[in-house]
């Protein structure tokens, strides 16, 4: 008896059915009455429901079944189906690739959002409202940068971006920007953790503390005569 290996077996064409069902469609496709070929066909569906598990946990859709037959077939396969018969360029008609924005950035490490309040920024005409968003802008990138990294940005390479995304339309004294430390406060706003329940200020005063709670024990209609 000649052993026959399944690498000597022709290649099966949907792996989740097996090779028996694929023989069977072979099978059908051999009978020359068209008539039997689709009772067989029918059969061979319900068979395919009762022995793939794949399906029971899937949404009961008879057309895909009879597409996957005239896979298995290579479109080879003459009977009268319920459904149109499928085309093979569209069954495997490759999806459209979805097109991705490209865009350089400059200063990666700034993000593109930076680029975008830049242009913004150019368009203002009032020198003050031009200047106090130059030094916003300042202000962000020096946060945004801190974020991602330990060390912390000279003043001067920021006002030097700023120059380079604006194209010299915005710029700073450096001088004041280091006097008046223009690019630190948002930056120390991020880091500086908020107290709750009272002021941040020195000598500021929680009212649930000292004079103010007891005053509020002495004059409250609720408490009890022991406590």
């Amino acid at each position: 008896m000649k052993l026959e290996y399944n690498t000597q077996r022709p290649d099966i064409i949907l792996k989740e059915y097996g090779r028996n069902v694929q023989n069977l469609v072979d099978h059908i496709r051999s009978v020359p009455d068209k008539t039997k070929r689709t009772e067989m066909a029918n059969t061979l569906i319900d068979l395919i429901r009762q022995l793939t598990p794949s399906l029971k946990d899937q949404p009961e859709n008879p057309q895909r079944l009879w597409d996957d037959l005239y896979i298995i077939a290579d479109f080879n396969l003459d009977v009268n189906s319920p459904y149109p018969t499928p085309e093979r360029e569209i069954l495997f008609k490759k999806p459209m690739k979805v097109p991705y924005p490209q865009s350089d950035i400059r200063f990666k490490h700034y993000g593109k959002n930076i680029e975008k309040l830049v242009k913004e920024a150019v368009k203002l005409e009032d020198p003050k409202e031009r200047e106090d968003a130059t030094i916003y802008l300042g202000k962000l990138m020096k946060t945004f940068y801190a974020s991602g990294n330990k060390e912390t940005l000279d003043d001067s390479v920021i006002v030097k971006d700023i120059q380079i995304l604006s194209q010299g339309k915005l710029s700073l004294n450096l001088e004041r920007v280091r006097e008046d430390n223009l690019f630190e406060k948002l930056y120390r706003e991020r880091k500086k953790p908020r107290t709750q329940g009272g002021d941040n200020r020195e000598g500021g005063r929680n009212r649930n503390q000292g004079g103010g709670g007891r005053s509020f024990k002495r004059h409250n209609p609720h408490r009890r005569r022991d406590q």
